[in-house]
């Protein structure tokens, strides 16, 4: 890095002008492929661009920028195109036998042009057809915006009907999860016109290791060069990078008009599947006759802007000099709360080691895949290894790109850089360079809690005693006894790392924010769906308070081994079902079966009771803390009052999420 701001205006004056020389002798060349998970957005005057990064209810109304037909409904930032009832064993009439489209509000000019896509989806079978369910998605290019009755095999792309007619062209990128008689598999990416069922090419996912059906959100981008008329298909599972997975020559000249509707399209048949698209980019280049030029012709244009090129280098610096300012303005700023952070912590004994990119590197083999622990929030995680000393550690990467990462990032640092408990994930370093943000922490050779609630690692009853006791004692430092109280805000089982003895220890405090005096902390809403207090959808305010119903959450699934969110038992959620049995007085039951009895009864039901009273609807009925821990510690100690029955009442969300939230269904808190 620099040493003075003025030569780091120098340096960046510098590569600047260096990457417009280059983008002027490289601009007529074919651009190449890449595995982002994006497309690069082109500065052409006649480009189109649009993107939702999101979605909900008014993009589906005028004005909103799509066109929604059939089965699509708007979650929580997504769009069902088609919806199983996945809470039930019995099928709607409208789960099966439907069709959606979803499609951009105007046509866009495909060709002659080069185009890139890139969108994000998930698919859930019915939860009785795991095995079998159908039938797919597209992503489509249509003549016509008009619904057609077209579910089934038909994937809500033609009406049999109308099947052959060359007034209604489309061309479709499938993503089959039902093996018809001419598909390779049920798990497979094609390409579709509307003359024929049968694809024009397809490729089994299998090869891939990516399933269709997983439920999992998968990453998609489209490439079509207008040049070379290929189309390039990528795929991968978030947080992996994109495979090139199907590359096709084709003049869609031969197959659409030059203006069509493009956007999405799915259906279910005999059997049933949710399909939901989470965001979706689009980025197109018109291509005019001097850009279709030979390459011939291409090598004499390069040739001949190279000389003057030298001689505008001084007029190009007078140019950027302004966007170079503000661009420093912004480094300048980020640097200089780097460098408090540096002096605040060089100044504390105890406060964590700054390391270098390089230190990091080498301990992770170059971040390597193989070293990869995890990814999820605003980075990945990778095992590291220190020769001398020997030590193993755990290294966060964060981008610096995104500015929410970067709050993290300073928020975990600035939070738990000060805290010192046996069971919080102690901060060893940290580390900023350029655009690498990093943060060290002491390794955890049994990963996280959740690993141990998928029903395929087993916990003793008296190990899973010591983790609740251990997240109970974590929170009550936290709340009560680090000097400024401090809220979590995200305690899910990902969050609760374990050591080699089954040790606790509470992680992730990018959310978490210091009370100080404030009644609590009122910020846009933030935690994870499932274990979130019911008023935090209102009042957006998280308090100590809204940490002991998380806690709750965590002490109901560890006893009875099953998950609060996406479980099912019976008709109900976990939360439901714990309220029921304490109504019936057989509390007792909530226990995992897979202890086959070897377990304290007593200590069972006081863990359930207190468990029960900190999920209270009355935040101010629940349990501190510090009465929490009495519980579990202290069998003498008095249990807190519980309702005969489940507390019951309705919030309306402040959020704009799309249906109220009720609490007497927790389940989708």
């Amino acid at each position: 890095m620099p040493k003075s701001y003025k030569q780091l205006e120098q340096f960046l004056l510098f590569s600047t002008i260096i990457f417009q020389l280059q983008q002027i002798v490289t601009s007529s060349s074919s651009s190449s492929s890449s595995s982002s998970s994006s497309c690069d957005h082109g500065t052409d005057k006649s480009a189109v661009i649009f993107s939702f990064p999101t979605f909900n209810t008014t993009n589906c109304k005028p004005g909103g920028g799509l066109l929604c037909m059939g089965a699509t409904t708007a979650g929580e930032g997504f769009l069902n195109l088609t919806l199983a009832n996945s809470t039930s064993s019995n099928l709607s009439s409208l789960d099966y036998n439907s069709f959606a489209r979803v499609l951009y509000h105007k046509p866009v000019q495909v060709w002659p042009a080069s185009f890139c896509t890139s969108f994000s989806f998930r698919i859930y079978p019915h939860i009785d057809q795991f095995e079998l369910s159908g039938d797919g998605m597209t992503f489509v290019m249509a003549t016509d915006p008009s619904p057609v009755s077209s579910h089934g095999s038909y994937l809500g792309l033609q009406d049999p009907l109308l099947k052959g007619n060359s007034d209604f062209q489309q061309l479709a990128i499938e993503f089959d999860t039902y093996k018809n008689e001419w598909d390779p598999d049920d798990n497979h990416i094609g390409i579709d016109t509307l003359s024929a069922l049968k694809s024009l090419a397809t490729k089994s996912l299998n090869s891939s290791n990516i399933d269709l059906k997983s439920g999992k959100q998968i990453n998609v981008k489209i490439e079509y060069n207008g040049r070379t008329k290929e189309l390039q298909i990528y795929v991968g599972y978030e947080g992996k990078p994109l495979q090139s997975f199907l590359n096709y020559p084709i003049k869609i000249s031969r197959k659409v008009p030059r203006n069509v509707y493009i956007g999405f399209t799915a259906a279910t048949g005999l059997l049933a599947e949710t399909h939901q698209l989470l965001d979706w980019e689009f980025t197109s280049t018109i291509l005019s006759d001097k850009t279709l030029t030979d390459n011939r012709k291409k090598c004499m244009i390069i040739f001949a802007s190279v000389l003057p090129v030298l001689g505008g280098l001084a007029l190009l610096a007078v140019i950027t000099v302004p966007a170079m300012r503000q661009r420093m303005v912004k480094e300048r700023e980020r640097i200089r709360r780097m460098e408090d952070l540096e002096r605040q912590y060089t100044a504390a004994a105890s406060a964590p080691r700054m390391f270098t990119y390089k230190q990091l590197a080498k301990a992770t083999k170059n971040f390597s895949q193989d070293n990869l622990l995890g990814s999820g929030g605003f980075g990945s995680v990778y095992e590291g290894h220190f020769v001398d000393p020997p030590q193993t550690i755990a290294v966060k990467k964060i981008s610096a790109t995104s500015e929410q990462g970067e709050r993290e990032y300073l928020a975990e640092i600035c939070t738990i850089g000060r805290l010192r408990h046996k069971n919080i994930l102690q901060l060893q370093g940290w580390s900023h360079e350029n655009e690498h943000l990093l943060l060290i922490y002491d390794f955890m050779a049994n990963k996280s809690l959740n690993e141990y609630l998928t029903g395929q690692n087993f916990l003793d009853w008296k190990t899973r005693c010591k983790i609740l006791n251990g997240l109970a004692s974590a929170l009550l430092y936290l709340h009560e006894e680090c000097g400024d109280p401090v809220v979590h805000r995200d305690v899910k089982p990902s969050n609760i790392m374990l050591d080699a003895e089954f040790n606790p220890h509470l992680g992730d405090f990018g959310l978490a924010r210091l009370l100080k005096n404030t009644a609590g902390v009122t910020t846009i809403l933030a935690g994870t769906l499932g274990y979130m207090a019911p008023e935090l959808i209102y009042t957006g305010k998280a308090t100590p308070e809204s940490d002991v119903y998380s806690f709750g959450v965590v002490a109901l699934e560890v006893v009875s081994g099953k998950r609060a969110v996406n479980n099912l038992i019976g008709e109900t959620c976990l939360v439901d079902y714990a309220w029921d049995m304490h109504e019936k007085d057989t509390l007792v039951e909530c226990v995992d079966p897979v202890l086959d009895g070897v377990f304290d009864n007593e200590e069972a039901i006081r863990i359930l009771r207190v468990a029960l009273a900190c999920l209270h609807l009355d935040s101010n009925l629940r349990p501190t803390m510090r009465k929490v821990v009495m519980i579990l510690t202290n069998p003498d100690e008095p249990l807190s009052e519980l309702p005969d029955t489940r507390p019951k009442g309705v919030y309306v969300s402040l959020y704009g999420i799309a249906n109220p939230f009720s609490v007497t269904n927790p389940c989708i808190s």
